[in-house]
This record gives C-alpha cells, structure tokens and sequence, in this order.
C-alpha cells in the first residue's frame, strides 16, 4: 500500500512543532505502508513582509524521521479571498505531484483538515482516479461558518469515500453539514506512553529551573488568541489572592494564527502578576513531558479544540487539567476523576475551577493509566485498517519507493 499524505500543517526545519500531532500519526503509520508527504508551504510574491521569516524560508524538500517530506509552495493571499484557497492550492501542487506520482505511484491520498487540504485532495483524486481519505480536526468549525468554504468543505467531504474524524463532537459537525454517518470513522488522536509518562516532580522542577516550593499551573499551546492564555491570567488574581504561592507557567510561542505574547506582558503588568507568572517561550516536543512532571495542575481555556492532544499527554503524566467545555474536552476529562470543565469565557468559573482543582487530592496513577489506554498504536492500527479497505491488495511482485534519486527537485 502506497500512501500519499496531504497536509498543509506538519512539522519543517522553520516550525519543528507546527503540526507534530500529525507527523506522530504518520510516522506509526510509515511502519504498515509505504509514504511520501506533501506539506505545501502558503506563498505570496511579498510572503516574508506579509508571513514572516519563519514561513516563507522552508526548504522545498526534508527527510524527517526516515520520511520523505515535499514543501512545494501553493498561492495563498494573506487573510483575504480565502474561499479560493482549496482551489489555488490544488493548481498550486498539481505539476509537483503528477512528478511524483510518475516515481511514487501512490493508492492512495489521504488528507489532513478538511479545508483546504481536503477540498485540493478530492480535486486530486477526482483527477487521478485516486481513492481520497479526510481526517477532520478543529479548523472545520470556524471555516464551516463562512458560506463559501462551507460549500466546498461539504463537496469534498461527500465526494471523498471515507472520513476519518478525531472526536465524536466533530464527527456531528460534518453529519450537520450533510455528509453521511456511515461515511464517517472516529478514530481519536493518541499519546506516546514511552515519552508522556509519570516522572518525579521535584528533578522536573530542578532541571527546569522552577521554584521547588510553589503550587504551578502549566498551559502548553501557541500564543493565539484562541487558546486562550489570557482568559487564565484574567482569572488568576481571584485564585492568587487565596493561594498566594501560585505559579502559572505558559509554554508556547507565536504561530500561523498569531501572537498573543504582546497581549499577554501587557496582562501581567496591568493584573500584577509579575511574580506569579512566566512566559517561556516555545520549547521542543521532546521536553514537554517534563514542564507536564513539573505541574501540579494543567489549564487549556481554548475556544477551540478538535481533540487537543496536550490534555491527553498531561494526562498520560498524570497531571488533572481544568479546560473549557468545548468539543471533544468533554469527551476525555470527566469531571471530578481527571479535571474539571468550565464554560467558555466564564471567567468566575475559571478562577474557581482553578483554585478547586489545586484543593483536589488526586489519583494521579488512576488519570495515567487511563489516558495510556489511548495510544498511537492503537489509532493507527485502525487507520491502517481503514486504508486497506479502500486500496486493492498489490502484486507481490510490485516494487518499493526505491531511492527516488532526484526527489528534491520534484517541487
């Protein structure tokens, strides 16, 4: 089986933790089939004025982790005429990947966000006579409420045989779009029991150099406005003037979406937070478990969510989390067993939920090894399943990728 991925958000040497939720799916799934990736990078003739240094200057072509990654450019004016997105972006990537397909001849194209990946894979597949998968994550439900995107990600999504769905409460969405139950397989994100895993609090705080003696609250996401770092320094000084030794530590950086980081120093300042919180900065996948060991609580006041795979690597360490009750949070934390939920911009709500949650004697060992139960094995063995249904079995004779020796001028 021969598989071709589609995903306009993965990781690159420019943004190492822009997409890493999709890359940790598509390395599992490497080990069960043969994969290229196509990651195509948004372009305008003035992209580093408009889009900044950081993605405008990736590298066309990468080997990740032993995968072949493509970053061909695809047209994209900066926040305007965006319902031609899906359209620009399959023109865009189309002469790269009718090369390719000559040295990878793929079964398959399986696509990652509903638009405009989805939208350009299903022209893709409509053209090449090429089966199409979409996973659906959050960004359907902003982009669903604009008329003209709508219509195009409710094409695709009918047009496509199969739709995969990382939470139930997205899986409704598409249903009210149009698009048949039958079509649509919920098969949640994972968490990597060998990295997010329980780990002494003290050493965390020793090598991250936090306060051994305080009480912290850790929030891991980007600084966009809809994870919603400020809601919690909004509700902290209600909870700090009852737990003065709190510490709220935010880890994140600025990305695609934005950057709150100017917002948030202005928040601190104007609240008097100073002493009781730090932003610091972006920090690499492979240490986020232990900022997780370091935590007494986790907070994620997003507005946003399909299935945000923090709250289950907080969990799988451990740690309770307080998070807004939006999409599919309230489908992993059950209230009161491994955190609490709080309504969307309610900010009393949140200060309470807060202070209650660092009160809370919990069974740490009992929220691990629940949130071990849902691995990326697991989510990838049903994947594979999936996949294998809509590709007709190969020749045993048929031969692999090979080296594919002038693969970096393929975009």
């Amino acid at each position: 089986m021969r598989i071709l991925v589609l995903s306009s958000v993965y990781p690159n040497t420019k943004q190492p933790q822009f997409g890493v939720f999709v890359q940790e799916r598509i390395v599992r799934l490497a080990r069960h089939c043969e994969l290229v990736v196509v990651a195509p990078v948004a372009w305008f003739p003035f992209n580093r004025l408009f889009r900044g240094v950081r993605r405008s200057d990736v590298a066309t072509f990468e080997l990740q982790r032993g995968i072949r990654v493509y970053h061909p450019k695809f047209f994209s004016m900066p926040g305007v005429m965006k319902f031609l997105d899906g359209v620009f972006y399959f023109l865009s990537v189309l002469p790269m990947i009718l090369r390719l397909r000559r040295q990878f001849p793929f079964d398959l194209i399986d696509a990652h966000f509903a638009y405009p990946d989805g939208m350009a894979a299903w022209l893709l597949g409509k053209l090449l006579h090429c089966p199409v998968t979409v996973t659906l994550r959050g960004t359907i439900v902003p982009l669903s409420k604009f008329r003209l995107r709508r219509r195009q990600i409710q094409w695709s999504l009918k047009g496509v045989p199969r739709v995969f769905s990382v939470s139930q409460s997205l899986k409704e969405v598409a249903v009210s779009l149009g698009v048949p139950p039958s079509k649509i397989r919920v098969i949640p994100n994972g968490v990597d029991p060998e990295l997010f895993h329980p780990a002494g609090k003290q050493e965390a705080r020793r090598l991250l150099d936090l306060p051994i003696d305080r009480t912290i609250v850790l929030s891991v996401g980007a600084l966009a406005e809809r994870k919603g770092h400020q809601r919690v320094l909004h509700a902290l000084p209600d909870v700090v003037a009852k737990r003065s030794d709190l510490l709220y530590v935010v880890v994140g950086g600025p990305s695609p979406e934005g950057d709150t980081g100017p917002l948030l120093r202005g928040l601190i300042e104007q609240l008097g937070l100073r002493e009781h919180v730090r932003l610091v900065g972006p920090r690499p996948h492979e240490e986020i478990p232990l900022w997780l060991a370091a935590a007494d609580l986790f907070c994620l006041a997003t507005s946003n969510e399909g299935r945000a795979n923090v709250i289950l690597e907080a969990l799988a360490c451990g740690v309770p989390v307080v998070a807004t009750r939006i999409g599919a949070n309230e489908e992993v934390v059950r209230e009161g067993v491994n955190g609490l939920l709080v309504p969307l911009r309610n900010q009393d709500a949140l200060s309470r939920a807060l202070l209650r949650g660092t009160e809370i004697e919990w069974n740490h060992q009992v929220i691990a090894a629940e949130a071990k139960s849902h691995s990326w094995d697991q989510t990838v063995t049903t994947v594979t399943e999936e996949l294998k249904k809509l590709v007709p079995q190969r020749a045993e004779s048929a031969t692999g990728l090979g080296p594919l020796p002038q693969a970096e001028r393929l975009s």
